[in-house]
Parts: structure tokens; C-alpha cells; sequence
């Protein structure tokens, strides 16, 4: 992975504020860091190709969609964690999973587009590992916009008399 540039900071930067919903979001995000839009565009792709992204599209709110989230631990020895982690990573419901140095080493969100089957997918997650899998369902929600740094304060382009794509 290459090291991040000033217009790769830049851009993640303003990634992280949301794109607007227009005709052509990226020419607007790209006219903000003094870039052509194919740069925008070149610049993402590439940022998920190395790892730096590993995601890139919306944030879902399953509870107003009808689903629900619930985070997951078991307790796996380490003998079988690879295993048990590739097993668990099949279902399509598993949302993220982590290792942890912990007794229960093995985090992991359910997403599940009814509420219901997040019971269900644990209890088929265990029947596939012989494992227990504890359910922690949120009991509430704080909103915390987290951000996370990538350099020096932001500039627009025009403020910063950089050109304008």
C-alpha cells in the first residue's frame, strides 16, 4: 500500500462528511480539493484496492429498515479460531468479526434484515461450530460521529487558491 498523499488525506477528509445526493457527487467532492473528478473516482478505487477503504457506500440503519444488529461473542480455542472464523464469516448475516485477547475472543456483529433471525443464525452459527455464541443486542443507541484523522486540517482548494477541476 502506498503511503497516503495530501490529496488522498484530502479526500478521505471529506468522505468521511457524506457525498451530496446530485447528478455528479464526485465532481462536486473533487471541485472541494482542487481535482478532476476521474481523480476522485481513480483515487477511490484505488484507496479499496490497497486496503486503505474497506468499505465505500452507505451506512444502513437496520432498525428503521424492519432488521436489527446484534453483537456476538464466543469463546474459541485458538486451535480451531481460523476454522471457526472462516465458518462464521460464511453466513451472510455476519456483518464484522474480530479477535480479541480475551476469554471470548471472537466478536462479531449479526445483521439481519428481520428481527427475528438473529436468534436463528446464532443458534445455526453454533450448530456449524459446536460453539456458544453469546448475543449482546444493543439496549440503546448513542450517536457518536466518529472521525477519524488522516492530517492536517482541511482546505478547500478555493480558500487555499489550489485549481479548480
Amino acid at each position: 500500500m502506498e503511503q497516503l498523499d495530501r490529496i488522498d488525506r484530502q479526500l478521505l477528509k471529506r468522505l468521511q462528511d457524506g457525498i451530496a445526493i446530485e447528478r455528479r457527487p464526485y465532481r462536486a467532492v473533487a471541485r472541494k480539493i482542487g481535482v478532476s473528478e476521474d481523480v476522485v473516482i481513480a483515487r477511490i478505487a484505488r484507496l479499496l484496492d490497497d486496503g486503505a477503504l474497506t468499505r465505500f457506500g452507505p451506512l444502513f440503519n437496520a432498525d428503521k429498515m424492519g432488521g436489527a444488529f446484534c453483537l456476538c461473542a464466543m469463546a474459541v480455542p485458538a486451535a480451531r479460531f481460523e476454522a471457526v472464523a472462516d465458518t462464521v464469516n460464511g453466513f451472510a448475516e455476519v456483518a464484522h468479526n474480530y479477535e480479541r485477547a480475551h476469554r471470548l475472543n471472537m466478536w462479531f456483529v449479526l445483521a439481519c434484515e428481520e428481527p427475528e433471525r438473529i436468534e436463528t443464525v446464532a443458534a445455526e452459527i453454533e450448530a456449524a461450530t459446536g460453539l456458544a455464541v453469546l448475543l449482546f443486542p444493543k439496549e440503546a443507541e448513542f450517536f457518536v460521529n466518529l472521525r477519524v484523522p488522516v492530517g492536517a486540517p482541511l482546505q478547500d482548494a478555493a480558500s487555499a487558491g489550489g485549481a479548480m477541476a
